[in-house]
């Protein structure tokens, strides 16, 4: 189960024209100094969350790389130009439009424009107030507030969560604290018509500042929520249960705007007007050839960390590369792109380009290479080194005798019940993602590598927040590609599958 279901909702506020005057005191932070700056803390914070995977922080790789999906071309749009007043028009304009894509778009901002030493309060305009919103049925959609009590109850007329299932559950390690997802299928209580089947009801709980986790396969039906001031607490079936300091919910529920808190939001929504919700994204047709292959590569590579919100594929993802690739590409972007005339500026973002291929290494060099072709149709600009991909190992491709490690440290661990997914059957499945220690012969101050691997069917899975006290004994018993159980922390973690698992833990 994919934590993005957590994306912001955009907030329907538009920029000012480009041609609007902008007239800054000398005192006032630049608007194109803290834009580049934005994108170099987001490199940097994205390699201090991957700087030891033991304390691998995935939440913020995905998070801060997504602020770029949509932003690159605005940034490189905004800085490609000599005359520095157009500049900062269109820096302010970019800035504009990357904060009206959501409250925690904006305190991101702030938080890390600060950090880089720019002080944005003073460029943006005030936050307008969340309003509702309603889906393209003119349904009004579910809100997503955080768990206090008064939050809690405002469900109780609604769903029955003393029936409510485990759908799915998450408890990961983000950076030195933990986090935990929930996913409960709950009954509702109220009316939905028999026009058409409704799909179940899910609740979707997050939380933050995760104390206790408890949990194990007799703890997957009956629920009890209970925010208070200084803690939230959820009891799960007869034993199993999670602490957190903090947590919000939101309701995936196709009916919601039929039960009693949807009724009492749909009278004070405003209807639909018809007018767009989003922003005018600023433009990007302006951009050369070469500005617009170096806005490219950098979105795409944006792309590839963000992957990591997929845990399958986050031990694929060569981040620190990465972030070592692109270390200070705000300031070579801006330095490029205010090059006077056209000619000087592409030959800059060509440089830009083959200086990130060498910052990376031969191994990115060759990623690099395939995007630029597959993606802006460049085959001119990078030398492919002849090396292979690195990929992490699979069971037919890992010695037998590398062994597994005599300890681990968990970074993320999860059970998804049995389910039906589009008409699909699908198997309940255990997930487990850990930090490895140097392999056998190699380095012992080597750095610590992830792995992640899976099974589906689990006989036992039984989770402790005891299992995330940092690195642990280790223990396997059986063969990966049969009945095989994993152990740490003598048994604070114990999963358990008749089937195998999808890779050796090696």
């Amino acid at each position: 189960m994919d934590t993005a279901v957590c994306e912001d909702h955009a907030m329907a506020r538009r920029t000012r024209p480009l041609s609007d005057s902008l007239c800054l005191p000398e005192s006032r932070t630049s608007a194109v100094s803290a834009l580049v700056a934005l994108l170099d803390r987001s490199v940097e914070q994205i390699a201090e969350a991957a700087a030891d995977v033991r304390q691998f922080d995935r939440e913020t790789i995905r998070a801060a790389a997504d602020v770029w999906d949509n932003n690159v071309f605005p940034l490189f749009w905004a800085v490609s130009t000599s005359d520095a007043d157009e500049r900062e028009r269109r820096a302010m304009t970019a800035l504009e439009w990357m904060a009206g894509l959501g409250e925690r778009r904006r305190s991101w901002m702030t938080e890390q424009a600060a950090i880089a030493g720019y002080d944005i309060g003073t460029l943006l305009p005030p936050a307008e107030p969340y309003i509702p919103g309603r889906d393209y049925l003119g349904h009004v959609m579910a809100p997503q507030p955080r768990l206090t009590r008064q939050s809690v109850d405002d469900l109780a007329p609604d769903y029955d969560l003393a029936t409510a299932s485990v759908h799915h559950l998450q408890v990961e390690r983000a950076g030195t604290r933990l986090t935990a997802f929930l996913q409960l299928v709950a009954d509702r209580t109220y009316a939905v018509g028999e026009d058409a089947p409704s799909p179940p009801a899910l609740l979707n709980v997050w939380l933050d500042g995760v104390t206790d986790a408890v949990f194990d396969l007799s703890h997957t039906r009956g629920v009890i929520l209970d925010a208070g001031s200084l803690e939230t607490a959820i009891s799960l079936g007869t034993g199993g249960r999670l602490r957190a300091t903090a947590g919000e919910y939101r309701l995936d529920d196709r009916s919601w705007h039929l039960s009693a808190a949807g009724r009492r939001a749909d009278a004070v929504t405003p209807p639909r007007t018809g007018q767009p919700s989003r922003l005018r994204q600023p433009p990007s047709e302006d951009l050369g050839t070469d500005a617009r292959t170096a806005a490219v590569l950098l979105r795409h590579a944006m792309w590839e960390l963000r992957s990591v919100r997929y845990a399958d594929h986050a031990d694929h993802v060569p981040v620190l590369d990465l972030c070592r690739a692109f270390s200070r590409a705000g300031e070579a972007i801006l330095d490029a792109g205010s090059r006077r005339g056209s000619r000087h500026r592409e030959a800059a973002f060509r440089t830009v380009i083959r200086t990130w291929a060498d910052q990376g290494g031969p191994t990115l060099t060759r990623w690099f290479a395939g995007t630029l072709k597959a993606r802006a149709g460049r085959s001119d600009l990078l030398e492919v080194p002849q090396t292979g991909q690195r990929t992490p190992r699979s069971l037919t491709d890992s010695p037998p005798a590398l062994g597994v490690p005599p300890q681990a440290a968990l970074s993320m661990a999860s059970w998804t019940a049995r389910h039906t997914d589009y008409r699909t059957e699908r198997p309940a499945t255990a997930q487990l993602q850990l930090a490895l220690p140097p392999r056998s012969g190699e380095d012992p101050s080597a750095p610590w590598r992830l792995r992640t691997v899976s099974c589906t069917e689990p006989d036992a899975f039984h989770l402790d927040a005891v299992a995330f006290h940092g690195p642990g004994p280790f223990a396997q018993e059986g063969k990966p590609t049969a009945a095989c159980s994993l152990d740490l922390h003598q048994g604070a973690l114990h999963i358990a599958a008749s089937d195998g698992w999808s890779a050796s833990v090696s």
